[in-house]
């Protein structure tokens, strides 16, 4: 990298020292305040950190986290990789992962989809990795057609690669107008979000069946096949094709996808992070060992230990993260739910209506959280018997010693993981 001038120089030291005191302190892990305090004293400084680095931004509703952690540790093999390791996905945090390793040749950016645009007009970065869009922070978030009417704008007219799921209508749409697409299919279990076209608003047939993606067999998870039945637009052909846990590389050769993280979301994120991965130069025989050292992330798919109790996180923030967060937990388990609706978590918990709880009946189900009645309502139309809990602790005390899995929205599962010195 270029050497900073004097006031960036400043700027990037006095954030480091503020993230520092913060994780000192107890107050969190730095990744935004950092980042706040860098900006006032040098508004251009995310502009002037992300220069003459080789950067790629990751944004989609559900993954970023996993993915960017997925790509950073397949790039560790090139050289340094400056990252927002703990999901701080907005300039804030950006700055503060770029000047917590300033010589680092690479950087592997989170994105919220909502900053995108701006984040990529801000660092002019060469490579964008798109994944899913889907319904998310009701309340919060932009409708997310616009969200992706906005990639669209972003992406037009610049030099820019971008790595995008076929499989996602609305990812395609965004991503149609950028100058370089390297197009993944990586499978959509969640389709609720996506049965009319983009381009035109017309129905778009779909292969498989609704229902969320539930009761889908491994063949109708295989095809994803979509078209408007209007207009022209329909899915792209795929140069890299995820398959239960193979991936196929443009060259027709298979890759087993024998990774650590549980879940065939997680090997869609890891088929997506060897494309990325591809792009910057790295083979996938080098790429994969890498990606089997990732075990957890930022807390997720940790297992952690209480009075002879092995309690597996797992988040779901949205419809399409419980459908997911379903297919990883085991049946067989005792399983927790916290739901809480805080800022983070937007207030609306309407969308518990859109998930399908029955998948739960005949295990013991205890719920706890903030908004635990009305995650309690839900399950009582589903027909799912559960125990009421005031706290996560009680629920864990509830439960025989023994393995118990636990699903939490995204501050219900920073509450737990505090619990546990914020594992990860």
């Amino acid at each position: 990298m270029s050497q900073l001038p004097l006031r960036a120089q400043l700027a990037s030291a006095l954030g480091r020292t503020a993230a520092t005191l913060s994780r000192a302190t107890g107050r969190g892990d730095g990744s935004v305040i950092g980042g706040r305090v860098g900006l006032m004293l040098e508004p251009d400084l995310l502009r002037k950190l992300a220069a003459d680095r080789k950067l790629v931004l990751v944004s989609a509703t559900n993954g970023k986290t996993t993915t960017t952690r997925l790509i950073t540790s397949a790039l560790q093999e090139l050289g340094d990789v400056a990252t927002n390791a703990f999901g701080a996905n907005m300039p804030a945090g950006h700055v503060s992962a770029l000047a917590s390793n300033k010589d680092a040749p690479y950087g592997v950016l989170e994105v919220d989809e909502k900053y995108l645009p701006e984040v990529l007009d801000t660092t002019n970065a060469g490579l964008v990795c798109l994944m899913n869009l889907s319904r998310d922070q009701m309340d919060r978030a932009a409708e997310i057609w616009l969200l992706a009417q906005k990639w669209r704008r972003a992406l037009a007219g610049r030099p820019v690669h971008v790595i995008a799921n076929c499989d996602d209508p609305l990812v395609t749409w965004g991503a149609s107008t950028a100058a370089r697409v390297t197009w993944v299919a990586a499978g959509q279990r969640w389709r609720e979000d996506s049965w009319c076209c983009p381009e035109c608003g017309g129905p778009l047939d779909r292969s498989g069946f609704g229902n969320g993606g539930q009761g889908l067999t491994a063949a109708q998870m295989a095809d994803t096949n979509w078209a408007c039945r209007e207009c022209t637009f329909r899915r792209p052909e795929p140069s890299w094709v995820l398959d239960g846990e193979y991936v196929t590389d443009p060259r027709g050769q298979h890759w087993r996808l024998d990774i650590q993280l549980p879940g065939q979301a997680n090997r869609a994120n890891a088929a997506v992070a060897l494309a990325v991965a591809e792009t910057l130069g790295l083979d996938p025989a080098r790429a994969l060992p890498r990606l089997r050292m990732v075990t957890s992330v930022a807390g997720r798919y940790t297992t952690v230990e209480r009075d002879g109790r092995s309690l597996r996180l797992l988040l779901a923030k949205n419809p399409a993260g419980w459908l997911e967060a379903f297919d990883v937990a085991d049946p067989a388990l005792p399983i927790i739910l916290s739901v809480n609706a805080q800022g983070p978590d937007g207030r609306d918990t309407s969308w518990l209506w859109d998930v399908d709880y029955r998948i739960l009946r005949g295990r013991p189900v205890l719920v706890t959280g903030e908004r635990r009645l009305d995650l309690a309502l839900r399950l009582a139309v589903a027909g799912v018997p559960f125990q009421l809990c005031d706290s996560f602790e009680q629920a864990v005390g509830l439960l025989a010693p023994g393995k118990i899995d636990v699903i939490a929205n995204y501050t219900a599962f920073q509450q737990i993981r505090a619990e546990f010195g914020r594992a990860v």
